[in-house]
């Protein structure tokens, strides 16, 4: 201070003052003994993570996901098959995308003039549908809501539907069942 008073200050008060300026840190155990482990906050940025399914037309569903099963060695269920993956930022995370093949002629991929489809993994889909809608972006349907996730469908300006959706990885993984490592 400009006066001559000087302040001290105990070391748990810078660390508090660190804590509450930090941006990505949540609240830690500052117990004396145990080490310290700084977690990071859960980004709310609406966005698209990554690629949650690829949805496309066929002739034959079925003899597809048989022709891949047999020739690919892809582990198939009614729906398709499910990939595994690892999140990046955490590791222990186990992530899922749905690879599935709809009868061609089926409304599923309506309005869009394509035979196929792009499910994108998104963060804060409430957000980025208000976003969308702010941009004049045509979004399809309302968010649903189910134990896995929420979904929402949007065109991009040549008439491709795309779906949006905030995957609950935690609901699938519970569900089991085989999956594409």
């Amino acid at each position: 201070m400009g006066n001559g008073n000087t302040i001290h200050a105990k070391p748990a008060f810078y660390l508090l003052i660190l804590l509450i300026t930090a941006c990505n840190t949540t609240t830690v155990d500052v117990t004396p003994g145990k080490s310290v482990e700084l977690a990071t906050a859960v980004d709310t940025t609406p966005g698209i993570t990554g690629i949650g399914g690829i949805f496309f037309a066929a002739e034959d569903p079925a003899g597809l996901l048989e022709w891949y099963g047999s020739n690919l060695g892809m582990v198939t269920d009614p729906y398709g098959a499910v990939f595994e993956f690892r999140n990046s930022n955490r590791p222990e995370e186990i992530n899922y995308l749905r690879w599935s093949a709809f009868k061609k002629g089926s409304t599923y991929l309506s309005p869009s003039r394509q035979e196929m489809m792009i499910n994108y993994r998104v963060r804060n889909i409430e957000g980025m549908v208000r976003n969308l809608k702010a941009a004049g972006v045509n979004v399809l349907d309302e968010i649903e809501t189910y134990d896995y996730g929420k979904f929402v469908h949007i065109l991009d300006p040549e008439g491709n539907k795309i779906e949006l959706w905030e995957p609950v990885d935690e609901a699938l993984t519970a569900l089991g069942g085989k999956t594409n490592r």
